[in-house]
């Protein structure tokens, strides 16, 4: 496999900057600037496997789902977990196929639904967190829940569901990736975190109710590939200790020793930088070269260390 090699890990808001712009169009504009920066990246000699989340995108499968029960089965969350790995996917690659034959770049690009192995002993299944779906009253909760939810207040008065979010443990379609890699594809994958599954009597794989953090499977995925790089695409332009407050500082290189420190004393919130922070230190241990967290506005900027933050070994 080549040796220069850098997983994209493409965050939601790379596809929905906010709820005034969730049209397919909308996505399709949003992701347009992220894809075109990729192409850079892959121009200048990267072979590249792309992840990307999901969440919003799978609460709407899951709510049209819902409003159609009357009609048509619902549709668990595994399955609409790979129904937007494909859709997103498909999106994602038409738009590098176009910048592609644009720039006359003789390179191909493919999707693969892939799944990815959890421990049902895993202790996030006796602490479900992950807030999933509609918001709900009361009654409608309970109802759920006896059906088999578990369901949580939210807001006052508001419930929803609530699933786990176990660790990847390893990549089902890992040997088709390298495959795909090394015949010089693009490859889109583990998309929203992968497609959580647990392994049963000989081998067999089911699918679990749950949701994989997709920055924590793009370092699985980095470190399996031998990837050198691992890029992140997120909200911010970098990473920040004191985040919006008065004395907010922006970090511009910081070794794995230093991101320990701010890990432990709090700067990174569970539910946004902290997770990415653990993958970043977790990719650089098990041998990848430099993590990257920017905006997608400013990929390639922090390809040349002109934006972002940077994330080295000790």
């Amino acid at each position: 496999m080549k040796s220069r090699i850098a997983v994209v890990a493409i965050g939601g808001n790379s596809l929905i900057k906010d709820n005034e712009h969730q049209t397919i169009r909308d996505q399709y504009a949003a992701a347009q600037e992220t894809c075109l920066h990729i192409a850079d990246l892959i121009q200048l000699g990267w072979n590249v496997a792309i992840t990307h989340g999901n969440g919003p995108q799978v609460g709407f499968c899951l709510r049209r789902s819902e409003l159609a029960a009357d009609e048509i089965p619902e549709s668990p969350l595994e399955i609409c977990g790979a129904e937007t790995q494909g859709s997103i996917g498909f999106m994602l690659q038409q738009i590098l196929h176009s910048e592609f034959q644009k720039r006359g770049f003789p390179k191909h690009v493919v999707t693969l639904v892939t799944q990815v192995v959890v421990s049902r002993e895993d202790s996030a299944f006796a602490n479900p967190i992950k807030p999933i779906g509609s918001y709900m009253d009361e009654k409608t909760a309970r109802i759920r829940e006896a059906e088999g939810w578990q369901v949580r207040e939210v807001d006052s008065q508001r419930w929803r569901r609530v699933v786990p979010s176990p660790k990847p443990l390893k990549i089902v379609e890992l040997p088709a990736i390298r495959q795909l890699l090394n015949d010089g594809f693009v490859v889109i994958t583990a998309g929203g975190g992968g497609i959580p599954v647990a392994e049963e009597a000989e081998g067999a794989l089911k699918g679990v109710a749950a949701v994989i953090d997709k920055d924590r499977v793009s370092a699985l995925l980095g470190t399996t590939i031998g990837a050198r790089l691992l890029l992140i695409s997120t909200s911010v332009d970098k990473v920040y200790v004191n985040f919006r407050k008065p004395d907010q500082k922006a970090i511009d290189v910081m070794n794995v020793s230093m991101a320990r420190r701010y890990l432990k004393e709090g700067h990174f919130g569970a539910g946004s930088m902290k997770p990415k922070i653990e993958s970043a230190i977790s990719f650089l241990e098990k041998g990848g070269k430099q993590v990257i967290i920017t905006s997608p506005e400013k990929l390639t900027e922090a390809l040349v260390s002109k934006a972002g933050t940077r994330i080295v070994p000790d």
